[in-house]
């Protein structure tokens, strides 16, 4: 079977770049299409791969900076010839999705969340802090947009969201039914320790949605220590509104960051994710997390069990949260078996399950019209 997978952009490691490697790991021969790839900002391991990049890796000023493509992001899909494919798997969160296949092709797109920039445009303009004449210049292309990824979505054979939250937004814009497949989630990196320290942690990149604020300001208030790890756009702010008790450790390995998770007194992710991986890698290592009751923690977390979901984004309610979290009993046991359900094995298995029943419907609906052709 001959595969190829699709994959929006490769210009920085996160939560869908970890589904991609998966996927690799599932189908290694399979070339991964994508429109720009950017080798110093992936492991090292990428450079391995068969990388298949589109016209917009020759635009040197865009490869960083992708609200400058996007216009030309739908043709730089439709532009891969994957006529010679058995089967296409798109990773998408905003364009992969979009590439046109032959009848003979199954397209199975797993789904990170529809177009949030053209779905969710004015949270996503408010977010970004993108005003004046940009969002004038914008909003018309956003329009464009909408209508393309109408289009693309009835292209796909089979939906695979990452999170019910994902599941009933392609409910919502492209009238779809789908599976859910979390992503997968290592669990055999992370060891639980029952020494635990006088430090809360929150890691992730500086951005507006992320909600970083929330977690600097409440442990201001409770004048709780707060280890932060990650860099981006929004740190000369946070490291503005941080008290005496926030630290910043900036980027950190992964194995430093295993050994942060497993000391913690909790994990807070005050941002809504559609699904966060991060939050099931703290419960494998033993540490409960303190999350905003919103998007994929419904999925991963159990109030009481696995950590304590608070359900206003405001300084107030996760201080609330912080201090029942503190004073509950979570047994590390309980928790790293609850994140093994979100295991990469799990994911695998999943994935190969829905595969193959569409694989086998495709054969059975070419078998059917080749008999009726006779």
């Amino acid at each position: 079977m001959r595969v190829a997978i699709v994959h929006d952009y490769l210009a920085q490691m996160g939560g869908a770049e970890k589904v991609v490697e998966v996927l690799h790991e599932m189908f290694p021969e399979a070339p991964v299409y994508t429109s720009v790839y950017v080798p110093e900002a992936m492991p090292a391991s990428f450079q391995s791969w068969d990388i298949r990049t589109s016209f917009l890796q020759r635009l040197p000023a865009l490869k960083k900076t992708h609200r400058l493509a996007l216009p030309l992001y739908p043709l730089a899909f439709e532009s891969f010839d994957l006529q010679d494919y058995d089967l296409v798997i798109s990773s998408s969160s905003a364009f992969a999705k979009g590439v046109i296949t032959q009848p003979h092709t199954v397209h199975i797109c797993y789904t990170h969340t529809p177009m949030r920039f053209g779905w969710m445009t004015h949270a996503y303009l408010e977010r970004e802090e993108i005003g004046g004449l940009e969002r004038v210049l914008l909003e018309p292309v956003l329009h464009r947009l909408r209508l393309w990824d109408v289009v693309a979505a009835l292209r796909i054979d089979r939906y695979i969201a990452n999170s019910t939250v994902v599941a009933q937004r392609i409910a919502r814009f492209y009238r779809r039914e789908c599976d859910i497949v979390y992503p997968p989630v290592d669990t055999s990196r992370f060891k639980p320790s029952e020494q635990k320290e006088d430090y809360y942690l929150v890691a992730a990149r500086f951005a507006p949605y992320k909600r970083l604020d929330l977690a600097i300001e409440a442990c201001n208030r409770l004048k709780r220590p707060l280890k932060v790890v990650g860099s981006g756009r929004q740190e000369a702010y946070l490291r503005r509104i941080a008290g005496p008790t926030v630290e910043f450790l900036g980027r950190v390995s992964d194995a430093e960051l295993v050994q942060l998770m497993a000391h913690a007194r909790g994990y807070i992710m005050p941002g809504q994710e559609d699904f966060g991986i991060s939050p099931v890698e703290a419960n494998a290592c033993g540490c409960p997390v303190i999350a905003y009751a919103a998007g994929g923690a419904l999925d991963t977390q159990v109030d009481g069990v696995t950590g304590v979901l608070f359900s206003e984004q405001s300084v107030e309610s996760l201080c609330e949260a912080l201090c029942r979290a503190e004073s509950l009993a979570f047994d590390i046991h309980v928790m790293r078996q609850h994140a093994q359900r979100f295991d990469t094995s799990v994911f695998k298995e999943r994935m190969r399950q829905i595969i193959e029943e569409e694989m086998a419907k495709h054969r059975k609906v070419v078998s059917g019209e080749r008999r009726q052709n006779v």
